[in-house]
């Protein structure tokens, strides 16, 4: 296993609901047994994470890791399982307020909150078709739903 000394990222981006991470040299080593590597930015040098799943999205970008004239190739889908690199990428995310300011990503009962309204909304647009075509039955049967919701 590996294990990441050091994650910080040179900069930041982020463009709706993506970002993305860059690293240039110094900022990403790896440590393998008591061994350091230094991430060079010799093939891949980003990691894109999508926030509305939190996936990293370009797992097959090769990132490279040099100690002397020793050189470690890991496609990123391998970093992510053979390293606890989820730990730092999460850390790097709180730390840049990302996540809190991202307007796609809602707040814990949000979601349960809207899909309640969203509901009680279209049970509404029911009663109201429910009267124009003068159907009581459907009428009288839809407000004790909404009577039971409220």
């Amino acid at each position: 296993m590996l294990h990441i000394q050091r994650m910080k990222p040179f900069y930041v981006t982020q463009e709706q609901a993506k970002v993305k991470l860059v690293f240039e040299y110094q900022y990403f080593t790896i440590k393998k047994g008591e061994e350091l590597f230094h991430f060079i930015p010799a093939e891949g040098k980003e990691i894109h994470i999508n926030l509305q799943n939190l996936q990293v999205e370009n797992l097959g970008d090769i990132f490279v890791f040099q100690k002397g004239s020793r050189f470690i190739r890991l496609p990123l889908y391998q970093l992510l399982l053979i390293s606890d690199i989820h730990t730092h990428l999460k850390e790097i995310l709180q730390g840049a307020d990302i996540m809190e300011n991202d307007p796609l990503l809602l707040e814990p009962g949000e979601a349960e909150n809207l899909i309640e309204e969203l509901e009680r909304m279209n049970l509404l647009n029911l009663i109201d078709r429910a009267l124009e075509q003068g159907d009581r039955d459907l009428f009288h049967h839809l407000t004790g739903q909404l009577n039971g919701t409220l």
